[in-house]
């Protein structure tokens, strides 16, 4: 019997935040003591009024299938929740719940996307939109950005990027891995080189919305010319610690709410009926619900910005938001122990992993070769525990 997949899976790559964390947890269970800094994933518990309400969806028994787009009380609750925070005018028939905002962007990706066509990247980028794009026969064309630009893209090279085989961007803000949050005006900025190229849409994905020290989030699709062409995504796993319920959602034009729900429809139908009611009811809270979590991830910023600076070779930025750092470590490269050389930074994501017991992940699968990802979800004191051992780790290298 021949053992063969298929050239579609042959062609995605295992999520590099996945892998690092698996590798952390083999190492885990062996009995070592790491830390670990791999994975996006707030560490709190789920606001009570959201467990609350998943509870009260068992014991009134909306326990059944629902709509694939999901409940109509639920889109609606997002629709309000748009208009309230993003000043975006969505109604409920162009809202589709999925299951998580990777979810959500796959059925834009697979909805827009045919074979040869090109999507942009701003790098450093999620690590799955660029398999998103390679899923959908698409290629992704990356522009890289620079750490004394805090990792932003700048209108002339979004310019310069687009050619008539574009069909989408991609972008994050707060941004997955570099924690930059784009400005009102630098967003506009963008939006003026994309409104002189009507064939070119865009992905705003917001799942970090409420996890912004500047007190101010724009979206992108609230600019009038835009609005036909952007699909924003969210959801609840960042902003509201409910990563394990699962629920994203995207506000776009009919047509393409439509697409989703039918592709949707024909991959996992709904998502849970339990996490949409929850869903709803974070959507519908106060966004305040989320300001405790967002001063102790400012908090523990400071602390990693203020320890990672004290260490040779190591070059970090001021991020706004999420809960990431991205500290630029080409200086490291050529360097030794005596008994390993750090060639890039997967090689120094590794070493930290196996010398330091500290989890990271190496740039390339963001797009950018030349920096690693700490996210600081973890107590202050395994931040402060981590940094010593990094600092140790970079000591020994000469």
């Amino acid at each position: 019997m021949e053992e063969r997949t298929s050239q579609l899976l042959n062609r995605l790559s295992e999520s590099a935040t996945i892998a690092m964390a698996r590798k952390a947890t083999e190492l885990k269970n062996a009995g070592i003591d790491i830390i670990s800094l791999s994975l996006g994933e707030p560490d709190f518990d789920t606001p009570n009024a959201m467990k609350a309400a998943g509870i009260g969806a068992i014991e009134q028994n909306i326990t059944h299938y629902t709509p694939v787009p999901g409940l109509l009380d639920v889109r609606e609750a997002i629709c309000m929740k748009f208009k309230r925070d993003n000043n975006l005018d969505f109604s409920p028939d162009q809202i589709v719940v999925s299951n998580g905002a990777k979810q959500s962007i796959t059925n834009v990706v697979l909805s827009l996307v045919d074979p040869g066509e090109e999507v942009i990247l701003p790098a450093p980028y999620w690590v799955s939109y660029a398999d998103m794009v390679a899923f959908a026969g698409g290629t992704s064309k990356i522009i890289s950005t620079k750490i004394e630009h805090d990792f932003k893209i700048q209108p002339e090279e979004l310019e310069s990027a687009i050619s008539d085989k574009t069909r989408l961007m991609i972008y994050s803000s707060p941004c997955n891995p570099s924690g930059s949050v784009y400005t009102k005006e630098e967003i506009e900025g963008l939006a003026e080189v994309l409104e002189r190229h009507p064939h070119v849409y865009v992905i705003s994905d917001e799942i970090y919305e409420l996890i912004n020290f500047t007190g101010n989030h724009y979206s992108i699709g609230a600019i009038e010319s835009l609005k036909n062409r952007v699909i924003t995504v969210n959801g609840v796993s960042k902003g509201f610690a409910m990563t394990g319920w699962r629920l994203g959602y995207i506000g776009a034009p009919l047509w393409v709410a439509k697409a989703c729900s039918k592709i949707q429809g024909q991959v996992t139908s709904a998502p849970c009926s339990i996490a949409q009611v929850a869903a709803g009811a974070a959507v519908q809270s106060n966004p305040e619900i989320a300001a405790g979590m967002t001063a102790a991830f400012l908090t523990r910023r400071d602390l990693m910005i203020a320890g990672l600076k004290a260490i040779p070779g190591l070059k970090v930025n001021k991020p706004m938001g999420a809960f990431y750092l991205f500290p630029d470590v080409s200086a490291l490269f050529g360097k030794s122990n005596g008994e390993r050389v750090i060639e890039n930074a997967e090689d120094f994501a590794m070493y930290l992993l196996e010398e330091a017991h500290v989890a990271t992940v190496g740039g390339t699968a963001f797009g950018t070769p030349e920096c690693i990802r700490l996210s600081y979800a973890a107590s202050e004191e395994q931040l402060k525990e981590a940094i010593r051992r990094i600092s140790k780790a970079v000591e020994a290298l000469q």
